[in-house]
């Protein structure tokens, strides 16, 4: 169905481990209204003759250029039937969903009181990655048939790094961070550390959001990558600064240090055993330090100047 969301693109533009260190927050007396429509089911399960029906209940999904045929057609196709069928073995009922958006939008409303929660639609996308949510003010789009388990046999081909988080429970997360995304103001600093706290903020932004969240969760990594890097922070953050890399504004340190990848580069006979975006960790840990030691809000840590909130930070790498 990935051709649904090619069209909704273009019409919007648009282990275990501890949360000790997170601040907790009452959010009981935040009204939050929207619910969750099941595009999957109605689609999957629909008989011909009420597809006018189905068009009208979600027209934002059946453009001109989609003929009756081509959904019909996707509707009876055997492969299709079968991810959905897979998918209702695990997705049939979404009260759990429903509790966990409910507790995402009462934090994000609570932090930014204009927020407006917008109403989720379930769909499959042909295990579309890239398209598991989207986020479009008013709509949010969640593709469930990424999230069937990372052990589920339509992954079997995926890197285990992308499969980790094809989980139920990192639906949530994905959400938060399609509302972060428009949250952070670009910096104009292309220098590392720059980088590195720019993604730190988004991360304090899901600490915020998801408090009762793990850490291994909010970052995506696998239990042995996270024990890694605890482990290995300040041997990670004394090869940035003995390399000089703090400052550097080489963009090759973005697929090295803070993009999804398998493992991170340093280019040293045991990178296999190091998690992807080790750049991003850093900035985390830097930010929360930050957060730590000084008393603004959140709103405030947004606008902050990244080498100022840097130099404010008292930053120590845990050994």
């Amino acid at each position: 169905m990935r051709f649904f969301l090619v069209i909704l693109l273009v019409l919007f533009s648009f282990y275990a481990c501890n949360t000790d260190n997170v601040k907790k927050i009452d959010v009981s007396n935040i009204e939050v209204d929207f619910n969750i429509k099941r595009f999957d089911v109605d689609f999957y399960t629909l008989k011909s003759e009420d597809l006018g029906d189905l068009k009208r209940k979600y027209p934002y999904f059946f453009p001109k250029e989609i003929t009756d045929s081509i959904s019909l057609s996707k509707i009876n196709n055997e492969d299709e039937q079968e991810l959905f069928r897979e998918t209702q073995n695990i997705y049939k009922k979404t009260a759990f969903l429903e509790t966990e958006l409910t507790s995402l939008f009462k934090h994000v409303k609570y932090y930014n009181p204009k927020f407006i929660s917008p109403n989720v639609v379930t769909m499959l996308t042909n295990i579309d990655y890239d398209s598991r949510v989207i986020y479009a003010d008013s709509l949010l789009i969640i593709s469930l048939d990424v999230y069937l388990g990372k052990n589920h046999k339509f992954y079997a081909d995926y890197p285990k790094y992308i499969k980790e988080n094809n989980t139920k429970e990192h639906i949530v997360v994905d959400v938060a961070q399609e509302f972060i995304k428009r949250q952070i103001p670009t910096s104009q600093d292309r220098s590392f550390i720059a980088k590195m706290i720019q993604e730190g903020k988004k991360m304090y932004l899901i600490d915020s959001y998801l408090p009762n969240v793990s850490d291994k969760e909010k970052i995506g990594y696998e239990i042995d990558k996270i024990n890694w890097i605890r482990e290995n922070e300040e041997q990670i953050w004394s090869y940035f600064v003995e390399r000089k890399l703090i400052f550097s504004t080489d963009t090759k340190l973005n697929k090295r240090f803070l993009e999804t990848a398998p493992f991170s580069k340093f280019y040293m006979q045991h990178d296999n055993l190091s998690p992807g975006r080790v750049g991003v960790w850093v900035g985390w840990q830097i930010v929360r330090s930050y957060m730590k030691h000084n008393d603004v809000s959140l709103q405030e840590l947004l606008k902050i100047n990244e080498l100022d909130l840097y130099k404010k930070s008292k930053y120590k790498p845990r050994k």
